[in-house]
């Protein structure tokens, strides 16, 4: 028996889950312990887990669940497959993308040849559209970069391994960087968007941080014990906007605009400003306190409300909103000039 064979024979033997020494193995092959090491060593080298366990009572074995059966899918389990990792693709930003090719092309390879006609057919018959762009919360949509990849990814690391992460956050609203550790909690995708969920080691909340705002993360060798209690079901339905948004009202400048209720009722139904706060005013109007005083964001919602709807503050804003509004109104007094119908002769 040549080394190979004996070494292939060495690894049917570990395959069954108990303990075998090296001197049964030296035995049951009839060579010298030293042998057998060298053997062990082969099949370390080429990356088969092998456990080793000292003393009296010791000996090797494979790592639990290194070797799997086969995968045996049904035609409908199998395109319910192809289903879900079209889904997956159409997302531009994916946890682990390189490790999910390789986890694609393992299963595909184990799949019966009878399925393989169906794998081939995947782009022909299912298609999933993108998440199209948001143009009234254009920041919704973004092109994929090296650094969102690399945030997603060593996130994930930290949850998986459970140890912190550090990393810089940007804050639109403030227009700088700053430092946060985090322990990984869960990532959640949101509208075209990944989201980090962590409890902040400084403040002690659990944080939401868009992937794309972080930068310079680094997985540190601080660890953690997994909150058990968490699940990242308590932050869908956008609860965790809502949270963030009772947090920033404490944090930044309100924006207040009066509405009418038809005017309140159409943003209550907008995905992201159904979380800001909405107050009954003394005269029945509806106050919306947004705690965003951008330009880009809150004069354009304001033109699209229209008429009845009335920006309270702050004063920089609403002045700002006059200006505008006042360049609108001479643009559309000189068009009506202009085009104005000729009477026939």
């Amino acid at each position: 028996m040549n080394s190979i064979e004996r070494t292939l024979g060495i690894l049917l033997l570990l395959t069954g889950g108990k303990l075998i020494s090296a001197s049964s193995l030296a035995n049951r092959f009839e060579v010298s312990h030293r042998t057998i090491y060298r053997d062990i060593d082969r099949l370390i080298a080429l990356g088969i887990p092998v456990e080793a366990e000292r003393g009296a009572e010791g000996g090797y074995r494979l790592a639990k669940g290194y070797l799997q059966p086969p995968v045996a899918l049904t035609r409908n389990e199998t395109a319910a497959l192809l289903a879900a990792l079209s889904l997956v693709r159409v997302m531009r930003v994916m946890p682990l993308a390189q490790d999910l090719e390789a986890a694609e092309r393992k299963l595909i390879a184990a799949l019966p040849k009878n399925v393989h006609a169906l794998l081939g057919d995947a782009d022909r018959i299912i298609g999933i559209e993108p998440v199209p762009q948001d143009i009234f919360h254009a920041g919704t949509r973004l092109e994929p970069n090296a650094d969102w990849q690399r945030a997603l990814d060593a996130f994930m690391l930290g949850i998986l391994e459970n140890r912190r992460v550090r990393f810089q956050h940007i804050n639109p609203a403030r227009a700088d960087a700053k430092a946060h550790d985090v322990e990984p909690y869960a990532v959640l995708f949101d509208r075209d968007l990944w989201y980090l969920a962590g409890r902040c080691v400084d403040t002690d909340i659990v944080k939401i941080y868009r992937a794309d705002r972080v930068h310079g993360i680094e997985v540190s060798g601080f660890r953690f014990t997994p909150n058990r209690e968490f699940s990242v079901r308590t932050l869908l339905g956008g609860a965790w906007l809502g949270r963030a948004m009772r947090r920033w009202e404490s944090e930044r400048t309100i924006a207040r605009i009066r509405l009418s209720g038809t005017q309140a009722a159409k943003l209550q139904a907008d995905w992201y400003y159904k979380h800001a706060a909405f107050t009954k005013g003394p005269d029945g109007s509806i106050i919306i306190s947004i705690p965003d005083t951008r330009r880009s964001r809150i004069l354009p919602l304001v033109r699209w409300l229209g008429p009845c709807a009335e920006l309270l503050g702050p004063p920089e804003l609403k002045q700002a909103l006059l200006d505008d509004l006042d360049i609108m109104t001479k643009t559309h007094q000189l068009s009506g000039t202009q085009n104005a119908v000729q009477p026939q002769k």
